[in-house]
């Protein structure tokens, strides 16, 4: 048998011996704390599969000779003293197996069992005060192919500098900030309603994903964000961002900011959310608002923009919908057949691969009204040029998707290549007709589409519940709540669990920049939950 090898090495420290071992802390694509020795194994952050925290390890194996391709620290053990090792993997294929290694070769992960978690565990008593090793090795079976990914994460028992932390029995916020190349400039705080600092972060390593969980009573808090230097921490020096989470719902999130941004929030009630005050000249008349006062508002602020025409959407996706982030080549970026964890099985040359004709996936590209046309009565305008909920898709994936509602699906009928399913609705969603479901990483970015949708068209979409069966089936004939309680519940679940990226934030400005108006909730994702309640 040929051998690819990882070998995961832990440090020593007062209460556990894992330093690092949830993968939350990385420089670059090195987990903080461990250093690659050879190139049999890449590894890199992601947040695709995660069994704890924000983040895990994504391990490719891409080497079918045997070598020592390890990532290393060093564990040191006292004599009489047991130890309880343990990891978390998730394998995607089936064709390696991981062993675990705790001073000498261990146990086996079961490499038939995909697409779930699963645990081993050695425990280990030392014989002598020693430094041992301890971490994985992963072995090619029958039909590796050269690259395959296993995620890893929970290497037990993790490193802190203190006893482990209480079971939280309130409410905990978890912040996720990604710095910049200064991160020494970043600092931000947490404090109650009378201003006392709870907590507050700084010293941290350039470009690392960084992770706070923090235990929280009800009550009424602040969180702001500061950068020394007064330009953010996106986009003239690195690509950060901050993600503060709170009763599963987003209530901090950005990047661009000059020296200070505050964002105040509630726990423990649901009310709406209240929203900054402070909102920039774009926003400023929103300020103060909350409920529906607010999303009249927005409407006043959007309402007004340059209808260019359905044609001229072709200018728009050829700027708005490129791949910058996955693949990273200026492909046409489709949501309906990227693969965020792997290389895309279709590639879109824009302009040249515009539809066309189509009779399968990959053959060209074509405009998709996320909103479907025939809900809001056609070819009307501007919405049926609205660029806000207008993305370039798979020609022959659109069609499947035709006008039927977003939704998630039981079992399905059709799946696309990269998992977009459509079918009937999954039992417990509230409705029993067909829907389509998009890929889990882009369902944030439709949610906030219609979120637009509602607001941008406050003064007429009461209107459109009598278009056709399915406008009525997810829209509830009012200019404010806008959607029958199963669909609002749903964009509010997606638009909590899949956050504002930085390709939506670039696809605000073009779009911005095409036709004059933003898209208020990638801007201020916080306003979704000031308008319809947590």
């Amino acid at each position: 048998m040929t051998l690819s090898t990882v070998a995961l090495l832990v440090s020593n420290s007062v209460w556990a011996q894992v330093t690092n071992g949830d993968f939350e802390q990385w420089n670059g694509n090195t987990p903080a704390g461990w250093s690659v020795i050879d190139g049999g194994i890449s590894i890199a952050p992601t947040s695709d599969q995660i069994k704890t925290g924000g983040l895990a390890a994504k391990v490719t194996v891409n080497t079918g000779t045997q070598s020592n391709t390890d990532l290393l620290q060093t564990v040191h053990v006292e004599q009489g003293k047991t130890y309880p090792f343990a990891v978390s993997l998730y394998h995607t294929e089936g064709h390696v197996k991981a062993r675990l290694v705790v001073d000498g070769y261990q146990g086996y992960s079961n490499p038939a069992q995909t697409n779930q978690w699963q645990d081993i565990r050695y425990t280990y008593t030392a014989t002598t005060t020693k430094d041992i090793q301890v971490g994985l090795r992963f072995y090619d079976e029958s039909g590796f192919d050269g690259a395959e990914v296993v995620y890893v994460d929970q290497f037990l028992p993790a490193d802190t500098s203190e006893p482990p932390t209480p079971a939280c029995n309130d409410t905990t916020a978890t912040l996720t900030l990604v710095t910049d190349q200064y991160a020494s400039e970043t600092s931000w705080t947490l404090t109650n309603a009378s201003g006392a600092v709870l907590f507050e972060g700084a010293g941290y390593a350039n470009e690392t994903t960084n992770t706070k969980d923090m235990c929280l009573p009800d009550g009424d808090y602040t969180f702001t964000i500061n950068d020394a230097y007064g330009d953010g921490i996106c986009c003239s020096a690195g690509n950060g961002s901050f993600t503060l989470t709170a009763d599963g719902q987003t209530v901090a999130s950005g990047g661009q900011f000059q020296y200070s941004q505050a964002f105040p929030f509630p726990l423990g009630d649901n009310e709406p959310t209240s929203p900054p005050s402070d909102l920039g000249e774009y926003y400023q008349s929103a300020a103060g608002k909350t409920g529906f006062a607010l999303k009249t508002a927005l409407y006043n602020i959007i309402n007004s923009h340059n209808s260019r025409g359905y044609s001229a959407i072709w200018d728009l996706v050829k700027v708005a919908d490129l791949d910058r982030y996955y693949e990273n080549d200026g492909s046409i970026l489709d949501m309906y057949s990227e693969q965020p964890a792997t290389r895309d099985a279709v590639s879109f040359t824009k302009v040249t691969d515009q539809c066309g004709q189509y009779s399968g996936e990959g053959d060209c590209y074509n405009r998709e009204h996320s909103f479907p046309k025939s809900w809001f009565g056609g070819k009307v305008e501007p919405m049926n040029s609205d660029g806000h909920h207008i993305f370039a898709t798979d020609g022959y994936v659109n069609a499947k998707r035709s006008n039927w509602p977003f939704g998630e699906v039981g079992s399905a009928s059709y799946t696309s290549g990269n998992g977009s399913k459509l079918g009937p609705a999954e039992s417990g969603l509230g409705y029993n007709g067909t829907v389509f479901e998009p890929l889990d990483t882009f369902k944030g970015d439709f949610a906030r589409a219609y979120f637009y949708m509602a607001t941008r068209y406050e003064n007429e979409i009461a209107s459109w519940e009598s278009n056709t069966s399915n406008a009525d089936a997810i829209l509830d004939g009012t200019n404010t709540t806008v959607f029958e309680p199963w669909m609002l519940k749903m964009l509010k679940r997606w638009h909590q669990n899949d956050p504002v990226s930085q390709k939506e934030l670039d696809r605000n400005q073009a779009v911005f920049e095409f036709q004059g108006n933003r898209n208020p909730f990638v801007d201020h994702p916080e306003f979704v939950s000031a308008i319809w309640g947590n």
